[in-house]
């Protein structure tokens, strides 16, 4: 694997400048949105009889003088706030935080003026506009960030990076931001401790000199953000010196800890004496075994089943319409929570014999390990085509679900020989049930390589969290509606 680099590719001049149009686009979108809720709020109010709400509305000078004050203090609480720094566009639920505390403080501002001054503002009006507000405010700030990271994905709005650090650190930070291209860092080079005679990394990030030189590097190469990976400095006093010589200069300081993979939740930083220590919590793949999950999983498994009755007998009336010698379900062994057998459920969507040709199949496509998936497989049948693109054919492993062999979430049910091929990393993935869904489904599906799908396995038993389930699920929906990854 290498880094992508396209450091000639787009001027670092015209990069900037795009950056720095993202401020200021988002306060005209917050400007138009929360004059929207305003005006939608004391209209949809003047609307509203008084048998609903009874309080006296009308449209006098007070109440109309009040709205651009509303409006005005909304998005000056939004700025003191940071709501519109740079840094907190695209990533991270701090910029959603950035508008909804603002919103709330502003709220709480427009009460005590009302109260203190005795004007004569309408409840329902202030209640609207907020009611209104905060939700649209929130929406406009995901509808951005949806296009600033297809931006990025596309090679605009690129912050250049530049990463010091031992070798194995760069590549490891270096990896991560090349993998996640909608995070827009765009690596150009890397210094190291110690002078090497390598031009490159092993994963192929540029060495441009020892970190020791990093401020004049960062200046020179016109970078945005410079990463501090482990091993960068011997000692705080080199760093506190980095600081000082970019004072000046346009250019981000990030100190990037050998910490991956980890969500946010379970990251927290408490400053003690001048020395902010990083608070790792323990990995929660036991909390997935609660009886929480267990109760959820049996509920909306019995619901679904119930539900999607007519689904189950439609495509069981396909299957067996295309053969009629050949059983309806498919039962798979799987290997489920610590390895245990038992048989995964599926419509059938192979010819009979499927499993018999499959060494053939391996063979022809020089298959080593990990998942294998053909874009074309020849034994799918006509109906499991269709069954498969909608991932229909899963639906029977809501028995399975119910059974307490898996989990509505989960990692992938691996085979008993890609069990067999597990280290003791890749073997965590079993402490937990194995899901019908799971972030290897909404991050790809088949798309996926061996190591990206076992990546994304041990990164959900180690952050689970119920939050986090009901994300994938809802994801799930939109993934088998548009197809992604499935074959």
């Amino acid at each position: 694997m290498t880094v992508q680099l396209s450091v000639t590719a787009r001027s670092p001049r015209l990069t900037r400048q795009g950056l720095r149009y993202l401020p200021l686009a988002a306060v005209v979108t917050d400007l138009l949105l929360v004059a929207l809720s305003v005006v939608a709020a004391y209209v949809a109010r003047s609307l509203v009889p008084t048998s609903v709400i009874p309080e006296s509305f009308s449209t006098n000078d007070q109440v109309l003088a009040a709205l651009p004050i509303i409006v005005l203090a909304w998005l000056a609480a939004i700025y003191v706030l940071g709501g519109y720094r740079p840094e907190i566009f695209g990533a991270g639920v701090e910029e959603y935080k950035r508008v909804i505390t603002p919103s709330l403080v502003t709220a709480a501002g427009t009460g005590i003026a009302a109260y203190m001054l005795m004007l004569d503002l309408s409840r329902g009006f202030f209640l609207l506009t907020f009611l209104f507000g905060i939700p649209i405010l929130v929406l406009g700030r995901w509808t951005m960030r949806r296009a600033v990271q297809r931006a990025r994905r596309a090679g605009r709005l690129q912050q250049r990076v530049l990463i010091a650090g031992t070798e194995g650190h760069v590549d490891e930070i270096a990896s991560v931001l090349g993998r996640e291209t909608w995070l827009g860092y765009d690596v150009v080079g890397a210094l190291t401790p110690q002078a090497s005679v390598k031009r490159t990394t092993g994963l192929g990030v540029p060495l441009l000199g020892e970190s020791g030189s990093l401020a004049q590097a960062a200046i020179d190469q016109h970078v945005d953000v410079v990463f501090l990976a482990g091993g960068a400095f011997s000692s705080a006093a080199e760093m506190r010196r980095l600081a000082w010589d970019l004072e000046h200069a346009d250019i981000q300081v990030v100190i990037a800890p050998s910490v991956t993979d980890v969500s946010a939740e379970r990251v927290s930083v408490r400053p003690v004496g001048g020395l902010p220590l990083i608070h790792l919590d323990r990995p929660r793949g036991q909390d997935a075994l609660r009886r929480a999950k267990r109760s959820f999983d049996v509920v909306v498994s019995a619901l679904l089943l119930l539900a999607l009755s007519p689904v189950f007998a439609w495509a069981a009336w396909q299957v067996r319409r295309d053969d009629r010698t050949a059983p309806v379900l498919f039962r798979q062994p799987r290997a489920g929570r610590e390895g245990v057998s038992f048989s995964c459920l599926k419509f059938r969507t192979m010819v009979v014999d499927a499993e018999e040709v499959l060494a053939d199949l391996h063979a022809e496509h020089g298959y080593s390990r990990g998942l294998f998936k053909l874009d074309h497989d020849p034994r799918v049948t006509r109906p499991g085509r269709f069954l498969r693109r909608y991932s229909l054919d899963e639906l029977p492993q809501l028995v399975n679900v119910l059974r307490g062999d898996m989990s509505l979430v989960g990692p992938r049910p691996p085979l008993q020989h890609e069990v067999a091929q597990y280290d003791d990393d890749m073997a965590r993935r079993l402490h937990v049930r194995p899901g019908m869904t799971g972030l290897w489904q909404v991050s790809g599906r088949s798309d996926l390589s061996w190591s990206e799908a076992i990546r994304l396995d041990l990164y959900y038993v180690d952050n689970w969290s119920m939050v986090q389930d009901l994300v994938i699920l809802f994801r799930t929906f939109r993934a088998v509606l548009t197809s992604r990854g499935a074959r």
